[in-house]
């Protein structure tokens, strides 16, 4: 099997137990990462619109947003960085790229933080996100300006010993999950 077809293999298994954790609920589930977030109070932020089964920061995010700028990805085009619109609780939002949500009005801000969603993550801060390369893209500019600090969040059942990486994956610097805290 090619790397090509163990990274749609591992996408399945990880959809699959994303599913499976979501249905579960998890009425708390951003509670470690606003514990973690509060650490960085007034930093710029990122955090994002969760779409079908990712776990929902939404409730870290609008505690952070009373401390600091908080703003969601913008996808601009395909092979490209994301670009982050501000967001506060209450913002008017639009269908984007790919059905994520976004600002109906796009103020631009650039993170020195990242919250991160995933399809499976690793212990070692790897990270299997959707196949599209914007996470992997936006960190490494980002990386290139400033210390950034990504934060994977998922559900635990998202964890795989076994994640086929490549040398353009970023590493996270830190995964949080509803119950546990990984730094590297």
């Amino acid at each position: 099997m090619n790397l090509t077809e163990r990274k749609a293999a591992a996408r399945k298994a990880a959809f699959a137990r994303r599913e499976a954790a979501f249905s579960a609920g998890h009425p708390a589930a951003a509670a470690q990462l606003s514990a973690v977030l509060a650490g960085y109070r007034g930093a710029p932020l990122a955090g994002y619109m969760p779409m079908r089964t990712e776990i929902d920061p939404l409730a870290a995010m609008s505690e952070a947003a009373a401390h600091g700028p908080v703003c969601v990805p913008v996808i601009v085009a395909r092979g490209h960085p994301l670009k982050f619109a501000m967001w506060e609780p209450g913002t008017e939002m639009v269908e984007g790229q790919f059905g994520a949500r976004i600002p109906r009005d796009t103020k631009w801000l650039e993170p020195e933080i990242l919250i991160v969603p995933l399809v499976a993550f690793d212990r070692t801060g790897g990270r299997l996100g959707y196949g599209g390369g914007f996470y992997d893209r936006t960190i490494e500019k980002l990386r290139q300006q400033r210390p950034t600090l990504a934060i994977g969040f998922a559900f635990g059942a998202q964890e795989d010993t076994d994640l086929p990486l490549e040398d353009t994956d970023q590493p996270l610097d830190m995964i949080i999950t509803e119950s546990d805290v990984i730094t590297f």
